[in-house]
């Protein structure tokens, strides 16, 4: 798979968020930086579950944030308001081994600030919906301009929310 074709967590997950976000994400269109929200999350990644091997890399492709427990992959993340999209991300990570022939893996959201975790599995009708949201995720980064911005919730929070909306 060519750096042009693939697909990776962050991209699913940004498709469920914003697919103007996943357009600007793909065309490399960087707003993060000093976006108060991805500094806190930074700092929980560096700061939560310090014994395990963090940050698995796999093809450059999904970068899983821990494997513990009898074949479980864990994603954290600092709060539940996106968690579709968190769950989405999870679910592409579980498909992307499927494909690779790795059976039997299972995931978990862990969100540490609330002490809870999310089981996530992927079902049959889960593989065909994901194999769809590809294809749309493919169709989203190819087009030459993002989407009209559609305002939500979380976009105040956004790092992209200027670039939108002013």
């Amino acid at each position: 798979m060519d750096d042009d074709s693939r697909i990776t967590g962050v991209m699913v997950y940004y498709y469920f968020v914003c697919k103007r976000k996943l357009w600007y994400f793909k065309n490399e269109i960087q707003m993060e930086q000093g976006n108060e929200a991805v500094k806190i999350g930074k700092i929980l990644d560096e700061s939560s579950y310090g014994r395990e091997n963090k940050h698995m890399n796999i093809d450059q492709t999904i970068n899983i944030d821990f494997i513990r427990e009898s074949n479980i992959l864990h994603e954290v993340k600092k709060s539940k308001k996106i968690e579709e999209a968190s769950v989405w991300q999870v679910k592409y990570y579980l498909y992307y081994l499927r494909m690779k022939g790795l059976e039997g893996v299972t995931g978990k959201i862990d969100y540490p600030l609330l002490k809870k975790s999310v089981a996530v599995e992927l079902e049959d009708e889960d593989i065909r919906e994901m194999e769809e949201v590809l294809a749309d995720i493919r169709n989203v980064i190819g087009q030459p301009l993002p989407d009209e911005a559609k305002r939500k919730n979380i976009c105040k929070s956004c790092a992209y929310f200027d670039l939108c909306f002013i």
